[in-house]
Formats: structure tokens, sequence, C-alpha cells
């Protein structure tokens, strides 16, 4: 017989849980390291505009398209999207932190269930 088929049906909806968590906690690390990419690229951007002048032409992308605009609309379009991004990845950042003490909690529950002994 498995050691799964002998744990009781609340030990394994436990694990269930901390699998599926576990899995979500990994969706949000990747999420936050792509939102972290993403405004590493924002910032390097702006910094390279600062050292080009109001009077050189600037182009951005538009689809397939490059666009000639403004340097001062794309300073702000840059810096608006830099501040999006920085709520993103603290909003990110709460749920890995809310995910993490969930796992934490499960697997203390896990542990006093699974130890020699222990009633469940």
């Amino acid at each position: 017989m498995s050691e799964e088929a002998q744990l009781p049906p609340k030990v394994q909806q436990r694990i269930l849980l901390l699998q599926q968590l576990q899995q979500q906690l990994q969706s949000l690390v990747m999420r936050r390291q792509q939102l972290q990419l993403e405004l590493m690229e924002v910032e390097n951007a702006l910094k390279e505009l600062e050292d080009v002048g109001d009077d050189v032409p600037i182009y951005k992308s538009v689809g397939a398209l490059l666009v000639r605009t403004e340097k001062a609309r794309v300073v702000q379009e840059l810096q608006d999207r830099r501040e999006v991004l920085k709520l993103k990845i603290e909003q990110v950042e709460r749920e890995e932190k809310r995910a993490r003490e969930q796992i934490e909690e499960i697997r203390s529950k896990l542990e006093k269930e699974l130890r020699p002994g222990a009633r469940i």
C-alpha cells in the first residue's frame, strides 16, 4: 500500500494545498522577476535619455513601426511606467510574503500531524 493511501484525508488535503501554494509562490516569484527586469529597462532608458539633447530626434516603437516623438513625452511616459512597475512589484512582493506565510503555517501543521505518535 502506498504511503499516501495511509494518510488521513485531512493530511492529504493539506499536502495538496501546500503544493498549490508552492506553485503559486513560484509564479509570483517569476512575475516579480519579470517586472523587475522591465523596471531596469525603463530606468536604463531614462538614464540614456538624460544624455540626449532636446533637439535630437527620438523614436519609439509602436507595434512594428518606429515613430518620431518628443523627448519630454517619452521621458514622461517612461517615468509613469516606472511608477506603475514599482507599485506592481510592491503588490507582488506582498502576495509573495502572504504565500510564504501560508506555506510555513501548513508545513508546521503537517509536521505536527505527521510526527510519530501524533493524533490526527
